[in-house]
Protein backbone atom coordinates (compact mmCIF):
# COMPACT_ATOMS: atom_id res chain seq x y z
CA UNK A 1 0.00 0.00 0.00
CA UNK A 2 2.80 2.40 0.85
CA UNK A 3 4.12 2.19 -2.70
CA UNK A 4 0.84 3.60 -4.02
CA UNK A 5 0.00 5.97 -1.18
CA UNK A 6 2.71 8.17 0.27
CA UNK A 7 1.10 11.34 1.59
CA UNK A 8 1.91 13.53 4.56
CA UNK A 9 -1.45 15.36 4.56
CA UNK A 10 -4.87 15.33 2.85
CA UNK A 11 -5.59 18.92 1.81
CA UNK A 12 -6.95 18.80 -1.75
CA UNK A 13 -8.48 16.08 -3.88
CA UNK A 14 -6.29 17.40 -6.71
CA UNK A 15 -3.29 15.98 -4.89
CA UNK A 16 -4.51 12.42 -5.54
CA UNK A 17 -3.63 10.29 -8.52
CA UNK A 18 -6.00 7.71 -10.01
CA UNK A 19 -3.86 4.95 -8.51
CA UNK A 20 -4.07 6.53 -5.06
CA UNK A 21 -7.85 6.83 -5.33
CA UNK A 22 -8.04 3.16 -6.27
CA UNK A 23 -5.89 2.27 -3.26
CA UNK A 24 -8.28 4.14 -0.94
CA UNK A 25 -11.37 2.53 -2.49
CA UNK A 26 -9.94 -1.00 -2.39
CA UNK A 27 -9.04 -0.65 1.28
CA UNK A 28 -12.40 0.99 2.08
CA UNK A 29 -14.14 -2.04 0.57
CA UNK A 30 -12.21 -4.27 2.97
CA UNK A 31 -13.16 -2.00 5.87
CA UNK A 32 -16.94 -2.25 5.37
CA UNK A 33 -17.54 -5.24 7.68
CA UNK A 34 -15.38 -3.55 10.34
CA UNK A 35 -17.29 -0.28 9.92
CA UNK A 36 -20.54 -2.21 10.35
CA UNK A 37 -19.28 -3.86 13.54
CA UNK A 38 -19.25 -7.35 12.01
CA UNK A 39 -15.48 -7.75 12.38
CA UNK A 40 -12.95 -6.36 14.84
CA UNK A 41 -9.81 -4.41 13.99
CA UNK A 42 -6.98 -3.11 16.20
CA UNK A 43 -4.81 -1.45 13.56
CA UNK A 44 -4.84 1.96 15.29
CA UNK A 45 -4.68 0.78 18.88
CA UNK A 46 -2.66 3.27 20.92
CA UNK A 47 -3.14 6.04 18.31
CA UNK A 48 -4.87 9.34 19.03
CA UNK A 49 -6.86 11.55 16.65
CA UNK A 50 -7.49 15.26 17.34
CA UNK A 51 -10.78 16.49 15.86
CA UNK A 52 -10.52 20.30 15.62
CA UNK A 53 -13.86 21.60 14.37
CA UNK A 54 -14.10 25.38 14.14
CA UNK A 55 -17.36 24.97 12.21
CA UNK A 56 -20.48 22.84 12.86
CA UNK A 57 -20.50 19.26 11.62
CA UNK A 58 -22.41 16.06 12.24
CA UNK A 59 -21.49 13.43 9.63
CA UNK A 60 -17.84 14.35 9.09
CA UNK A 61 -16.95 14.63 12.78
CA UNK A 62 -18.88 11.56 13.89
CA UNK A 63 -17.66 9.41 11.01
CA UNK A 64 -14.03 10.28 11.76
CA UNK A 65 -14.59 9.41 15.41
CA UNK A 66 -16.38 6.22 14.42
CA UNK A 67 -13.62 5.30 11.98
CA UNK A 68 -10.91 5.81 14.60
CA UNK A 69 -12.74 3.87 17.29
CA UNK A 70 -13.64 0.98 14.96
CA UNK A 71 -9.87 0.47 14.62
CA UNK A 72 -9.30 0.69 18.40
CA UNK A 73 -7.95 4.27 18.28
CA UNK A 74 -9.08 7.16 20.47
CA UNK A 75 -10.21 10.76 19.89
CA UNK A 76 -9.78 14.15 21.52
CA UNK A 77 -10.76 17.62 20.32
CA UNK A 78 -13.60 20.12 20.21
CA UNK A 79 -16.75 20.65 18.16
CA UNK A 80 -17.20 24.39 18.81
CA UNK A 81 -14.49 27.07 18.47
CA UNK A 82 -15.96 28.83 21.51
CA UNK A 83 -14.65 26.02 23.69
CA UNK A 84 -11.08 26.40 22.37
CA UNK A 85 -8.35 28.99 22.96
CA UNK A 86 -9.24 30.52 19.59
CA UNK A 87 -11.81 32.48 21.60
CA UNK A 88 -8.88 34.02 23.51
CA UNK A 89 -7.15 35.01 20.29
CA UNK A 90 -4.85 32.03 19.76
CA UNK A 91 -3.75 31.70 16.14
CA UNK A 92 -4.57 28.62 14.09
CA UNK A 93 -0.86 27.93 13.67
CA UNK A 94 -0.36 27.80 17.44
CA UNK A 95 -3.45 25.60 17.94
CA UNK A 96 -2.09 23.16 15.38
CA UNK A 97 1.38 23.10 16.94
CA UNK A 98 -0.14 22.31 20.33
CA UNK A 99 -2.53 19.63 19.03
CA UNK A 100 0.31 17.99 17.07
CA UNK A 101 2.06 17.51 20.37
CA UNK A 102 -0.94 15.64 21.76
CA UNK A 103 -2.15 13.51 18.86
CA UNK A 104 -0.90 11.30 16.03
CA UNK A 105 -3.19 12.83 13.39
CA UNK A 106 -5.37 15.95 13.14
CA UNK A 107 -8.73 16.39 11.40
CA UNK A 108 -9.48 20.07 10.82
CA UNK A 109 -12.65 21.89 9.78
CA UNK A 110 -12.38 25.65 9.51
CA UNK A 111 -14.53 28.45 8.04
CA UNK A 112 -11.60 30.09 6.21
CA UNK A 113 -10.48 28.82 2.82
CA UNK A 114 -6.83 27.81 2.90
CA UNK A 115 -6.84 26.96 6.62
CA UNK A 116 -6.01 23.29 5.99
CA UNK A 117 -2.94 24.15 3.93
CA UNK A 118 -1.79 26.59 6.59
CA UNK A 119 -2.24 23.88 9.22
CA UNK A 120 -0.24 21.42 7.12
CA UNK A 121 2.60 23.94 6.95
CA UNK A 122 2.87 24.00 10.75
CA UNK A 123 2.04 20.42 11.72
CA UNK A 124 4.45 17.59 12.45
CA UNK A 125 1.62 15.05 12.21
CA UNK A 126 -0.77 14.40 9.27
CA UNK A 127 -3.52 16.96 8.67
CA UNK A 128 -6.81 15.90 7.09
CA UNK A 129 -8.91 18.70 5.63
CA UNK A 130 -12.51 18.19 6.80
CA UNK A 131 -13.71 21.30 4.96
CA UNK A 132 -12.22 24.79 4.69
CA UNK A 133 -14.75 27.54 4.05
CA UNK A 134 -16.13 27.49 0.53
CA UNK A 135 -12.92 25.85 -0.65
CA UNK A 136 -12.43 22.09 -0.46
CA UNK A 137 -13.76 18.97 1.22
CA UNK A 138 -11.58 16.11 -0.06
CA UNK A 139 -12.79 13.33 2.24
CA UNK A 140 -16.41 14.03 1.26
CA UNK A 141 -15.33 13.66 -2.35
CA UNK A 142 -13.64 10.35 -1.61
CA UNK A 143 -16.82 8.90 -0.09
CA UNK A 144 -18.86 10.36 -2.98
CA UNK A 145 -16.64 8.61 -5.53
CA UNK A 146 -16.72 5.41 -3.49
CA UNK A 147 -20.53 5.56 -3.45
CA UNK A 148 -20.68 6.06 -7.23
CA UNK A 149 -18.26 3.16 -7.74
CA UNK A 150 -20.33 0.83 -5.55
CA UNK A 151 -23.74 1.87 -6.92
CA UNK A 152 -22.80 2.11 -10.60
CA UNK A 153 -19.92 -0.44 -10.68
CA UNK A 154 -17.72 2.23 -12.25
CA UNK A 155 -17.09 5.96 -11.94
CA UNK A 156 -16.34 6.37 -15.65
CA UNK A 157 -19.13 6.20 -18.20
CA UNK A 158 -21.75 8.08 -16.20
CA UNK A 159 -23.69 11.26 -16.94
CA UNK A 160 -23.65 13.15 -13.65
CA UNK A 161 -25.81 16.18 -12.89
CA UNK A 162 -24.66 18.41 -10.02
CA UNK A 163 -27.43 20.71 -8.79
CA UNK A 164 -27.77 23.59 -6.33
CA UNK A 165 -25.21 25.93 -4.85
CA UNK A 166 -22.22 25.46 -7.15
CA UNK A 167 -20.61 28.77 -6.23
CA UNK A 168 -20.19 28.34 -2.48
CA UNK A 169 -20.54 24.55 -2.17
CA UNK A 170 -17.10 23.17 -1.33
CA UNK A 171 -18.26 19.58 -1.82
CA UNK A 172 -19.07 20.16 -5.49
CA UNK A 173 -15.79 21.96 -6.12
CA UNK A 174 -13.77 18.98 -4.90
CA UNK A 175 -16.13 16.50 -6.58
CA UNK A 176 -15.79 18.21 -9.96
CA UNK A 177 -11.99 18.20 -9.66
CA UNK A 178 -12.08 14.47 -8.95
CA UNK A 179 -14.57 13.55 -11.67
CA UNK A 180 -12.33 15.28 -14.21
CA UNK A 181 -9.89 12.37 -13.69
CA UNK A 182 -12.49 9.97 -15.11
CA UNK A 183 -14.41 9.59 -18.35
CA UNK A 184 -17.64 11.26 -17.25
CA UNK A 185 -20.17 13.68 -18.70
CA UNK A 186 -20.99 16.55 -16.34
CA UNK A 187 -24.02 18.82 -16.25
CA UNK A 188 -24.08 21.72 -13.79
CA UNK A 189 -27.56 22.82 -12.68
CA UNK A 190 -27.81 26.13 -10.83
CA UNK A 191 -29.28 29.63 -10.84
CA UNK A 192 -27.06 32.08 -12.78
CA UNK A 193 -25.85 33.67 -9.53
CA UNK A 194 -24.66 30.31 -8.16
CA UNK A 195 -22.82 28.94 -11.18
CA UNK A 196 -19.70 26.83 -10.84
CA UNK A 197 -16.65 29.15 -10.40
CA UNK A 198 -15.03 30.12 -13.66
CA UNK A 199 -11.63 28.71 -12.70
CA UNK A 200 -13.13 25.23 -12.33
CA UNK A 201 -14.92 25.52 -15.67
CA UNK A 202 -11.65 26.62 -17.27
CA UNK A 203 -9.87 23.58 -15.84
CA UNK A 204 -12.51 21.29 -17.35
CA UNK A 205 -12.08 22.97 -20.72
CA UNK A 206 -8.31 22.57 -20.51
CA UNK A 207 -8.73 18.85 -19.82
CA UNK A 208 -11.31 18.41 -22.58
CA UNK A 209 -14.00 17.23 -20.14
CA UNK A 210 -17.50 17.33 -21.65
CA UNK A 211 -19.75 19.57 -19.56
CA UNK A 212 -22.85 21.72 -19.91
CA UNK A 213 -24.61 24.29 -17.72
CA UNK A 214 -28.41 24.54 -17.33
CA UNK A 215 -30.77 26.27 -14.91
CA UNK A 216 -33.49 23.62 -14.38
CA UNK A 217 -33.28 19.99 -13.29
CA UNK A 218 -36.13 19.12 -15.67
CA UNK A 219 -33.93 19.99 -18.64
CA UNK A 220 -31.67 16.97 -18.05
CA UNK A 221 -33.35 14.69 -15.49
CA UNK A 222 -34.23 11.97 -18.00
CA UNK A 223 -30.65 11.87 -19.31
CA UNK A 224 -28.85 11.43 -15.99
CA UNK A 225 -27.29 8.38 -14.40
CA UNK A 226 -26.57 10.29 -11.19
CA UNK A 227 -28.19 13.40 -9.75
CA UNK A 228 -26.05 14.99 -7.04
CA UNK A 229 -28.20 17.47 -5.12
CA UNK A 230 -26.82 20.11 -2.74
CA UNK A 231 -28.36 22.62 -0.37
CA UNK A 232 -28.05 26.37 -0.82
CA UNK A 233 -25.18 27.34 1.51
CA UNK A 234 -26.89 29.96 3.66
CA UNK A 235 -23.83 30.54 5.86
CA UNK A 236 -21.65 31.47 2.87
CA UNK A 237 -23.81 34.30 1.52
CA UNK A 238 -22.75 37.90 2.05
CA UNK A 239 -26.30 38.90 3.09
CA UNK A 240 -29.64 37.36 4.05
CA UNK A 241 -31.26 39.09 1.06
CA UNK A 242 -28.84 37.42 -1.36
CA UNK A 243 -29.67 34.06 0.20
CA UNK A 244 -33.44 34.56 0.06
CA UNK A 245 -33.25 35.37 -3.66
CA UNK A 246 -32.18 31.79 -4.43
CA UNK A 247 -33.13 29.86 -1.28
CA UNK A 248 -35.83 27.71 -2.88
CA UNK A 249 -34.39 27.28 -6.33
CA UNK A 250 -34.74 23.48 -6.43
CA UNK A 251 -37.09 21.01 -4.81
CA UNK A 252 -37.01 17.36 -5.91
CA UNK A 253 -40.17 15.32 -5.29
CA UNK A 254 -41.16 11.76 -6.06
CA UNK A 255 -43.77 13.05 -8.53
CA UNK A 256 -40.97 14.48 -10.66
CA UNK A 257 -39.33 11.07 -10.85
CA UNK A 258 -42.62 9.22 -11.42
CA UNK A 259 -43.91 11.57 -14.13
CA UNK A 260 -40.75 11.46 -16.20
CA UNK A 261 -38.93 8.71 -18.03
CA UNK A 262 -35.95 8.70 -15.71
CA UNK A 263 -33.26 6.04 -15.85
CA UNK A 264 -34.47 3.12 -13.71
CA UNK A 265 -30.99 2.96 -12.17
CA UNK A 266 -30.86 6.71 -11.51
CA UNK A 267 -28.86 7.31 -8.33
CA UNK A 268 -29.71 10.38 -6.26
CA UNK A 269 -26.97 11.61 -3.95
CA UNK A 270 -26.63 14.47 -1.46
CA UNK A 271 -23.73 15.32 0.89
CA UNK A 272 -26.25 16.29 3.59
CA UNK A 273 -27.57 18.07 5.55
CA UNK A 274 -30.56 18.77 3.34
CA UNK A 275 -33.03 21.57 3.95
CA UNK A 276 -35.95 21.35 1.51
CA UNK A 277 -34.22 20.48 -1.78
CA UNK A 278 -35.22 16.78 -1.54
CA UNK A 279 -38.70 15.91 -0.34
CA UNK A 280 -38.97 13.08 2.20
CA UNK A 281 -41.11 11.08 -0.26
CA UNK A 282 -37.98 10.52 -2.37
CA UNK A 283 -36.34 8.67 0.54
CA UNK A 284 -38.39 5.51 -0.02
CA UNK A 285 -37.58 5.24 -3.73
CA UNK A 286 -34.82 2.95 -5.00
CA UNK A 287 -33.10 6.04 -6.37
CA UNK A 288 -32.27 7.54 -2.96
CA UNK A 289 -28.70 6.69 -1.95
CA UNK A 290 -27.77 9.66 0.25
CA UNK A 291 -28.04 7.85 3.58
CA UNK A 292 -25.91 5.00 2.27
CA UNK A 293 -23.57 7.68 0.94
CA UNK A 294 -23.23 9.10 4.47
CA UNK A 295 -22.62 5.62 5.91
CA UNK A 296 -19.84 5.08 3.38
CA UNK A 297 -17.96 7.88 5.13
CA UNK A 298 -16.85 5.50 7.89
CA UNK A 299 -15.04 2.82 5.80
CA UNK A 300 -13.54 5.48 3.51
CA UNK A 301 -12.21 7.48 6.47
CA UNK A 302 -10.99 4.28 8.10
CA UNK A 303 -8.98 3.59 4.96
CA UNK A 304 -7.54 7.12 4.95
CA UNK A 305 -6.53 6.99 8.62
CA UNK A 306 -4.83 3.63 8.19
CA UNK A 307 -3.00 4.69 5.04
CA UNK A 308 -1.78 7.96 6.56
CA UNK A 309 -0.60 6.27 9.73
CA UNK A 310 1.29 3.66 7.73
CA UNK A 311 2.77 6.25 5.37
Amino acid sequence: MKDVFEKDHIVRIKDFTRDELTTVFDLAEEMIPIAEGKKKNNDLEGKLLANLFFEPSTRTRLSFEGAMKRMAGRCIGFAEPGTSSAKKGETLADTIRVAAGYADIIVLRHPHEGAAQLAANFSEVPIINAGDGAGRHPTQTLLDLFTIKREMDSISGNHIGIAGDLKYGRTVHSLTNALSMYDTKLTFISPPSLRMPEEIIDELKDKGIHHTEVEEIDEVLEELDILYMTRIQRERFPSEEDYENVARSYHLENDMLRDRDVNEDLTIMHPLPRVDEINADVDMTPHAKYFQQAANGVPVRMALLKLLMEA
